[in-house]
């Protein structure tokens, strides 16, 4: 494996070369935007997106999705998949995303039997090797490929090479499933995640680029970029922001103070991991 960004960019494409047809989890993000253009671009017809549609999904993701695939001519494949009806997924235990990635992609594999494809790939990269993913196992379990981790690519510099493909995710804020925002434990539910996909609709809408609105009970833990924190305080942002979250149905609204970090439910888990 290469170690500098345009080596890693040529060892991804040998390496999905030799994949030959392959059917990518494709979510609109800015990892699995950058494999698909790449894969398509070596691969043609023989690549697929398969977009999972559920309740945990904005509706925004979704369209951003769609419009992509349209304007690459790729075909894409709506999968229903409802996570809320995985057993034990509503618990919202430790291990939440090894259950709904587990579901997602056996749906995923169906898919691309369906349409003659070999392969299934996956999103993932180097940063994602340094938190807590439990979905990892499932993606080790079922055989699916990660190129991007395999060529040893970063999100920094997936961000890098989409901007020179001209991908419009390269400054894409990162995303994750609306059921990350949950402290472990707490039941998820549909109402809870529409309460969470309006609070955050809200602060995209006031202009915040990176936004996570994590639920404790009825409390609303706000992230935000930390240069944006002192925006949020503002009067007359923090008023828009109060009165709609209340109105999404938040009893209590409060701004986490050291600003939005990437998994940042797993703190306590990790915590107590180490004083096993």
């Amino acid at each position: 494996m290469a170690d500098d960004i345009y080596g890693k960019l040529e060892y991804l494409k040998e390496y999905l070369q030799k994949l030959e047809s392959v059917a990518i989890a494709f979510s609109g993000g800015v990892d699995s935007t950058f494999l698909l253009k790449v894969a398509h671009d070596l691969l043609g017809d023989r690549v697929i997106a398969v977009t999972a549609q559920s309740s945990s999904f904005p509706e925004r993701e979704t369209a951003e999705a769609k419009e992509f695939c349209k304007s690459e001519g790729i075909l894409q494949v709506m999968c229903q998949s409802e996570e809320l009806e995985i057993e034990g997924f509503c618990e919202n235990p430790p291990n939440r995303c090894y259950l709904c990635k587990k579901e997602l992609l056996g749906k995923i594999g169906s898919v691309a039997a369906e349409h003659g494809i070999t392969y299934i790939a996956e999103g993932s990269n180097t940063d994602d090797n340094g938190d807590y993913r439990p979905g990892l196992a499932a993606v080790a379990e079922l055989g699916v490929k990660s190129p991007l981790r395999e060529a040893g690519l970063s999100k920094a510099e997936i961000r890098i090479l989409s901007k020179e493909l001209g991908l419009p995710t390269w400054e894409k804020p990162s995303f994750a499933c609306l059921a990350s925002r949950f402290v472990y434990g707490e039941t998820i539910s549909k109402e809870k995640l529409a309460m969470v996909d309006e609070a955050e609709q809200l602060l995209l809408d006031l202009g915040f680029h990176q936004v996570r609105v994590r639920m404790h009970g009825m409390l609303a833990r706000i992230e935000v970029a930390p240069e944006e924190i002192a925006r949020l305080t503002e009067p007359s942002v923090r008023d828009k922001v109060t009165a709609g979250f209340r109105k999404a149905g938040f009893s209590y609204v409060a701004l986490d103070l050291q600003g939005y970090r990437t998994g940042s439910m797993n703190e306590e888990l990790l915590k107590s991991s180490t004083k096993i």
